[in-house]
């Protein structure tokens, strides 16, 4: 019998639970949009197996890992690469190790997404535990063998209508390239991240910064000339599908200078001289020429901000990026958005979508600023926060000031792709439960909570980020 409850997250009292198995039979099947996210686009491209359970579960989820790091895990022993190439545990090896530790996940969303996608995709009622970790391993290594759980069929069996991945700005887009030949280009899509040549305190950033003019054919010496590079990149990847850009900042500062100042400024940042208040007024000033550039070409701009990222040196120096070193830190919303606003807040062309990871920040600045700016929509429950409690406390601060329509609905952001039918389903559970609780507290009648549901559910993400 599975140990998935069919009651799970929805509210423990009533009227509100009944209203909330009411409303979410209403959305549970509706198609997912996938707006925003990090898988990889060469599986889509290639459509081959995934290699074992261990690269499907463990080694590209950052939430697992950090977890399991935090308890004193070793990397290599969960197999996850290393950039000297030394080898590290075999899959059936990591998976153990993970198996064996799979309780340290109890209340966290890791855990509530896994035992989801293994019902989901393998049939699997069993919890993971050092007794089952063989049986379910060989389970999950034989289906992934199979045509049913190759890449696109996953797509079709979660009934994902459209899913974006993100790419730097200097990405060629091989994998899109090759699914625009075989037709597949528009289902999967990609969004423009420029961040690894609007931020000076990147490694390497000049010399990227002179490969995106080349890149471009533009004179990168010149503020025109950094600018046209963009647009002409933002045109390239609008060919293979892309409705977004994504801004991954330390801060939500912008800035709003003189065409002289521009120019000082750039002539600063290439002469490779600059201050830390440099690097920062350059990614400000960029973060308004980028909303100038939407205002333009109508794409739909995303801010992510308030990660302080790959804080652990010596792992980023042993093995990269996006391995759990993150941490969330505080942001200004009010201050730090003002001069982008005033240049573009008002713009009927411009629509931004602000993610934070300082909860603080939902009522006292996003909800109040959504609710006025035309163009600002509050973006869903970002990592640390994309979880049960997260999405309740989010709700609960913004509804009441932005209201349901300034929301713009959900997107899973995840590298992990079997979790994403999970997190959109825990995202449908909570919303009709949220719902539930306001119909029965009389404060909306049912069939608008049901309007509602779809909206947040399915169709706020398709207008938020204008999927036709």
């Amino acid at each position: 019998m599975t140990h998935l409850h069919p009651d799970r997250l929805f509210p423990a009292s009533e009227p509100a639970r009944s209203i909330a198995r009411e409303l979410y039979p209403e959305v549970r099947d509706l198609p997912l949009i996938c707006p925003h996210g990090h898988t990889d686009p060469a599986w889509f491209a290639g459509n081959t197996r995934f290699s074992d359970p261990a690269a499907l579960f463990l080694t590209p989820d950052h939430y697992v890992l950090r977890m399991l790091r935090s308890r004193g895990l070793s990397y290599d022993d969960l197999g996850v690469p290393r950039k000297d190439g030394k080898p590290v545990a075999e899959g059936r090896a990591a998976w153990r190790l993970f198996a064996a530790n799979y309780h340290l996940f109890a209340g966290t969303p890791s855990k509530t997404w896994i035992d989801h996608s293994l019902d989901w995709a393998f049939g699997i009622k069993d919890e993971l535990s050092p007794e089952t970790a063989d049986a379910i391993y060989d389970t999950i290594d034989a289906a992934i063998a199979t045509p049913e759980l190759l890449p696109r069929a996953i797509l079709d069996k979660a009934r994902v209508e459209v899913i974006a991945t993100t790419e730097f700005a200097l990405d060629t887009l091989p994998h899109h390239q090759a699914m625009e030949a075989d037709g597949y280009l528009g289902r999967v899509r990609t969004t423009y991240r420029p961040d690894d040549v609007t931020n000076p305190e990147r490694a390497g950033f000049l010399d990227r910064l002179h490969q995106f003019g080349a890149l471009a054919g533009e004179n990168i010496a010149t503020w025109s000339g950094i600018i046209n590079a963009h647009r002409n990149r933002r045109e390239y990847f609008r060919r293979f599908g892309a409705v977004a850009t994504d801004h991954g900042v330390p801060t939500a500062q912008t800035a709003d200078l003189a065409p002289v100042e521009k120019q000082a400024l750039l002539d600063t940042i290439l002469r490779g001289q600059y201050s830390p208040d440099d690097a920062d007024l350059f990614r400000a000033q960029m973060m308004t020429e980028m909303a100038l550039l939407a205002v333009e070409d109508g794409m739909v701009m995303q801010i992510h901000a308030g990660a302080r990222r790959n804080t652990d040196a010596g792992l980023l120096a042993e093995r990269g990026t996006d391995l759990g070193g993150d941490i969330p830190s505080r942001v200004n919303y009010v201050d730090g958005l003002l001069p982008l606003l005033n240049r573009c807040g008002n713009e009927p062309n411009f629509r931004l979508i602000a993610f934070t990871l300082d909860e603080s920040n939902y009522a006292r600045e996003l909800a109040p600023m959504a609710g006025f700016w035309p163009a600002l929509m509050i973006g869903p429950p970002w990592w640390f926060h994309d979880s049960p409690q997260g999405i309740r406390r989010y709700l609960d601060q913004v509804v009441e000031t932005a209201g349901f329509y300034n929301l713009a609905g959900f997107n899973d952001d995840t590298r992990a792709l079997l979790s994403i039918p999970a997190r959109h389903d825990v995202w449908r559970r909570e919303v009709c439960g949220f719902l539930g609780l306001w119909v029965g507290e009389n404060r909306i009648t049912k069939s608008t909570a049901r309007d509602i549901a779809r909206l947040l559910s399915y169709q706020g993400a398709k207008d938020a980020y204008k999927i036709g």
